[in-house]
């Protein structure tokens, strides 16, 4: 990231990051500032990184994905890792990637409608790149959290 983040912007952040959908004007009013500032400072907190996308996340299980699954892949090569990624890219389901530590090469998360449709896609889509040897699937049963990271503040010296 480029540049340095105040203790304005970790406030604008720790506002926006609850509620990306609250008016810049209240951002403002709560920080102390006009609204011109807090908008000038979400563009350049966009430009530098630290605000990743907007919009809304779709629930999957809404749209039919009644499945979500991690998916720790080994490679036969670690040198291999950006060739099965730009594969890994070409299958819509999957939703993040990770270059790992540990047990795996790398680790996925993806989002399956059934078992059968898991299925397929670990047979006949990633098994099949060229690189991969092996895969151990995992399924979420549940998920008990999902949370932004805290806005920490610095301490004052």
């Amino acid at each position: 990231m480029v540049g340095k983040i105040d203790k304005l912007d970790l406030k604008i952040l720790e506002i926006i990051s609850k509620d990306a959908r609250i008016p810049l004007s209240e951002v403002a009013e709560r920080c102390g500032v006009s609204r011109a500032v807090v908008h000038q400072r979400v563009g350049k907190l966009t430009e530098k990184g630290a605000i990743m996308g907007s919009g809304y996340h779709v629930n999957p299980k809404m749209i039919g994905y009644s499945t979500c699954t991690y998916v720790g892949i080994n490679l036969e090569k670690g040198s291999m890792y950006n060739d099965v990624v730009n594969q890994l890219k070409q299958i819509p389901e999957i939703v993040e990637c990770h270059f790992t530590t540990g047990n795996y090469t790398m680790l996925i998360k993806l989002y399956a409608y059934d078992n059968a449709h898991l299925m397929d896609l670990l047979n006949n889509h990633i098994q099949q790149i060229p690189g991969v040897i092996s895969t151990e699937t995992l399924i979420s049963l549940d998920q008990s959290i999902k949370r932004q990271l805290p806005i920490i503040f610095p301490k004052e010296d």
